[in-house]
């Protein structure tokens, strides 16, 4: 019994060891299975299990080379062309600021014309033609007028500020008198180098030099803005020593500044038919002939005064004092209109009109309370072109009693 016992313990103890065994083999050949592979034994690229050589491993280099080289040419070839386009660019706003420069010195508009493309002035000078500075405009009223704004190298006499006591805007804001210095500048140099097409003739200073404006000699300039075409400049220049001004036009089609036309105005022989209508009102006529007296006679003396007056009473008086005017001043350029009717200013002006029978003159229609200057008659010269309708301007600008100061610019074409 106690053997039998010893014999089946044995065989236990090496069943056991034979299963622990085959559960280490198991797991050996699990962890085998499952183990990553060691680069030796690493498949390369191709089919699995398949082993290459070192020439298949060249191969793949070289073309790998190959690949990055045509690469790094097409990079070298864009980076060429666009360092081109880059310099292309430059040259081009050079070429632009260079010409901005230039129009803002006031010869752009004649000295770059071969420079500027050509369909850019077609398009600038398209916009002068259908400007009002080159032909006229029909309007429906008075209301579709553009007034002028004057200016001197000082003021701006602006419309917009209504008739207050001081309408000029002074000091001038800092972009609008940049706009006029370089207006000034631009007209200084169409005058001091004149094209072959300008209606003025080459003038020499009393020592036989060539004459040269400055901006001293500006007298005074007129400009208004269209807004679909442009900015339109009248500008006058005087010597003090010479009776001819120059005027020069200028046109800012939103671009550089052009020059329309240049020209010699001799207003010398210009005489100026003062027409005032006029009832009762003797005081009023007597002051106003007092200024009549010192600016017209005494510095003007190209003037003649036509008074319309209305009615019977106060016409002893006004008789009495225009020949006070002339036995002192020894002036005998003025004609009385009497009508015996009712005052009407429209009336007055159409008889003094008429009244006039000696040839072309310049006919400024005044109220007995205006108050002008010299300065003025000779600006009613300068904008106006007696006996034509073509370009022809009446330019109302007047100081009154009270210092209100008032410039308008009308167009008769409306």
């Amino acid at each position: 019994m106690p053997r039998r016992g010893l014999i089946l313990q044995t065989r236990t103890h090496w069943l056991l060891l034979g299963l622990a065994l085959l559960c280490t083999l198991v797991l050996f050949m699990y962890l085998l299975e499952c183990a990553p592979q060691t680069d030796g034994n690493a498949s390369l690229p191709g089919v699995v299990g398949e082993s290459y050589g070192k020439e298949y491993y060249q191969a793949l280099l070289q073309e790998q080379e190959e690949h990055y080289q045509t690469r790094a040419t097409s990079l070298k070839r864009q980076i060429a062309q666009l360092k081109q386009e880059l310099q292309e660019m430059s040259e081009k706003m050079r070429s632009l600021q260079e010409r901005k420069n230039v129009g803002a010195n006031g010869i752009g508009y004649q000295g770059n014309k071969e420079q500027a493309p050509s369909d850019l002035l077609e398009f600038l000078h398209s916009q002068i033609d259908k400007a009002e500075v080159s032909i006229g405009a029909k309007l429906p009223s008075e209301y579709g007028v553009i007034p002028f704004e004057s200016f001197t190298l000082m003021k701006v006499f602006q419309l917009e500020m209504g008739l207050t006591r001081h309408p000029e805007e002074k000091p001038v804001r800092k972009d609008k008198r940049d706009e006029l210095v370089e207006v000034i500048e631009a007209g200084l140099e169409v005058i001091n180098n004149p094209d072959e097409d300008d209606e003025q003739d080459d003038e020499e200073g009393p020592l036989g030099e060539k004459l040269i404006f400055n901006e001293n000699d500006f007298v005074e300039g007129y400009y208004r803005t269209e807004r679909d075409k442009g900015t339109q400049y009248e500008l006058f220049f005087k010597k003090a020593d010479l009776m001819e001004y120059r005027h020069v036009t200028l046109f800012r089609p939103f671009g550089p500044l052009m020059k329309v036309k240049s020209e010699m105005i001799d207003i010398t022989r210009s005489i100026i038919n003062i027409i005032v209508p006029l009832a009762e009102r003797t005081e009023a006529f007597a002051q106003f002939m007092q200024n009549f007296r010192d600016v017209c006679i005494h510095q003007d003396k190209r003037i003649h005064l036509t008074v319309v007056y209305f009615g019977k009473e106060g016409l002893s008086k006004v008789k009495s004092i225009l020949e006070s005017v002339t036995s002192e001043s020894n002036f005998h350029n003025y004609t009385l209109v009497s009508l015996n009717e009712e005052f009407n200013r429209g009336r007055g002006l159409n008889v003094g009109a008429r009244a006039w029978d000696k040839g072309e003159v310049l006919m400024f229609f005044c109220d007995v309370d205006i108050y002008f200057s010299a300065e003025f008659l000779n600006s009613c010269r300068l904008n106006a072109e007696p006996g034509s309708q073509k370009g022809f301007w009446l330019l109302a600008r007047f100081w009154l009693w009270n210092d209100l100061s008032i410039s308008i610019r009308f167009p008769d074409r409306w």
